[in-house]
């Protein structure tokens, strides 16, 4: 049995990479491949996958890793600024969802026990596939990225209180249901303040001295995640909470980086797993009977949902394009739809027609969504202007800078834009520094610098800032769109002084010099342009060198 079951895992993932190179030939995301093999090795197909629960673990494994890792980039800090726009986001497009997904479902002629099925189904998006999309593009630190994770956290909540709720409502009377709703909120808040205790007082000391070994770091990192997502697990919450929480209590330790950055292929070899398991887990029962409500129900989960959220962002007066970015995360229904269906069908509350019309809207918004989060900018550009009507003036939670007069604005206030206003302010330049994450804002002590929360994305913010005084505006934040975007709303507000942005790639700055910047920044090329002048000083490159023979040594 041991070698059948090994033999079996060989022959699956030969397929997967089989397919995973085809797709990769025909620039296809590669989670719609993985998907499409778990529904060939599925019940539907050869049914490999139900005879071994080997692809379920290791899938599970999977995702506990990838939320570790969403949450250990994250901090304190970062989640109470984004934690009134996730909330509000995440609810709201719950509440939206859910009532229009219902009267849709019933104008289709379904039950109302159905119908309340359906419109559940629809409300909750991916946080597994929408996480591994948005780091894949490298968009999990931009504001739209940590919106996003933060309001799938609250949808992620929800929907397991809902599943706590429904499986109550099997077994109980409404006494003990209020009982259980109780206990599950108690549970929940030992469970982070729990977090929270190792977070403050064992974490910190006990990272110090595990990380003398990476190797034993690399342990400690995956079996705390798994340790903490079972516990949350075994507590009724999802394991994915548990995980979130694990990252979230080490994002303080000065070890968060190098414990990430090792992680980051076992994630990505271990999700290839989440998507086989899913695939296999769709069932299509009368699936070719539904196609129609399928489609109306799709269409309206793809185009919905990132509406609603474009219209509560913007009514919180968060740029329309961080917006639309944020948006199109919620364009698809979750594993957790699936997971709701076959619930309620073993309660008895569903039939296998309405658990084959919610396979059928995953399978439609999640393939399609796939190709909508990889391509969202290029989309933006195209109905940009058709969705500038949501546009609201003003801005978020932002201090302005009006009354002070300054030389120039750096924007951003990472390692470059820190060091670059740091230098600035050192040489006698009044500088106002905009970054939207607050905590690097409060934490601002550089002399002659002034810090303001606010974004690049955000264009009406420009209007709160002293253009007509200051000399230049350098943006330090290497994102080409958001640069020229920045460029053009300083040109639209008659800003005539120089205008300095950041490339780190040639492309990038050959893009923004054709855009019309004045000064292309490319703090790698110029570190490379230092470093080989360095060694020309020291004689240590070109061919007539000491060391060129192997004879030489470093002087």
């Amino acid at each position: 049995m041991g070698a059948h079951t090994f033999g079996l895992f060989a022959v699956i993932l030969a397929i997967a990479a089989g397919a995973a190179l085809i797709a990769t030939r025909l620039r296809q995301p590669l989670i719609v491949a993985f998907i499409g093999v778990g529904i060939l090795v599925g019940p539907t197909g050869t049914g490999w996958v139900v005879a071994d629960g080997t692809i379920e673990l290791l899938a599970r494994m999977g995702i506990a890793i990838l939320l570790f890792l969403v949450g250990l980039r994250l901090d304190l800090h970062l989640i109470r600024s984004t934690g009134p726009i996730a909330l509000a986001t995440g609810l709201g497009q719950i509440v939206f969802t859910s009532g229009v997904g219902f009267l849709i479902a019933v104008a289709l002629g379904m039950d109302m026990v159905s119908a309340l099925y359906v419109a559940v189904a629809l409300t909750f998006s991916s946080t597994i596939i929408i996480v591994k999309l948005l780091s894949d593009k490298r968009e999990l630190e931009h504001l739209h990225g940590r919106i996003a994770v933060g309001f799938l956290i609250v949808q992620d909540i929800v929907v397991v209180l809902v599943m706590i709720v429904l499986t109550a409502f099997g077994r109980t009377t409404g006494d003990d249901l209020a009982l259980d709703v109780g206990l599950v909120f108690a549970k929940g808040l030992g469970l982070v303040a729990g977090v929270a205790v190792l977070s403050r007082y064992v974490l910190p000391w006990l990272s110090h001295h595990i990380a003398r070994s990476q190797e034993l770091l690399l342990l400690f990192g995956i079996a705390y995640a798994v340790s903490v997502a079972a516990f949350s697990d075994w507590l009724g919450f999802s394991s994915e909470v548990g995980a979130f929480l694990a990252g979230v209590s080490l994002a303080g330790t000065p070890y968060r980086d190098a414990l990430g950055a090792r992680l980051v292929s076992l994630r990505d070899f271990l999700l290839l797993f989440f998507f086989l398991d899913l695939g296999s887990r769709l069932e299509f029962t009368d699936a070719t009977r539904q196609i129609t409500e399928a489609l109306v129900l799709s269409v309206f989960v793809l185009v919905g949902n990132p509406l609603i959220v474009v219209l509560i962002m913007a009514a919180m007066r968060y740029p329309v394009r961080v917006g639309f970015l944020a948006g199109l995360t919620v364009a698809q229904i979750s594993e957790f739809s699936l997971i709701l269906a076959a619930l309620g069908l073993s309660l008895g509350h569903i039939t296998n027609a309405t658990v084959g019309l919610i396979t059928v809207v995953g399978i439609i918004t999640i393939g399609a969504s796939t190709y909508l989060i990889l391509y969202s900018h290029a989309i933006y550009e195209r109905i940009k202007h058709r969705i500038a009507v949501f546009e609201r003036r003003g801005q978020h939670r932002t201090t302005s800078g009006e009354r002070e007069t300054f030389d120039g604005i750096v924007y951003g206030l990472g390692r470059f834009g820190g060091h670059l206003a740091e230098r600035l302010g050192g040489t006698g330049h009044r500088v106002l520094a905009v970054d939207f994450d607050p905590h690097r804002v409060g934490a601002n002590d550089r002399r002659q610098v002034s810090a303001v929360f606010g974004s690049a994305e955000d264009l009406h913010f420009l209007e709160t800032l002293p253009l007509s005084t200051v000399r230049y505006v350098v943006s330090t934040i290497p994102v080409a769109e958001i640069n020229k975007a920045l460029l053009h709303g300083l040109r639209h507000h008659g800003y005539r002084g120089v205008v300095a942005l950041t490339a780190h790639t040639a492309r990038d700055a050959a893009l923004l010099r054709g855009a019309g910047a004045d000064v292309v920044l490319e703090p790698f090329a110029a570190a490379a342009d230092a470093t080989t002048a360095a060694l020309d000083r020291l004689g240590l490159r070109g061919g007539d060198s000491d060391d060129a023979d192997g004879h030489g040594g470093a002087r």
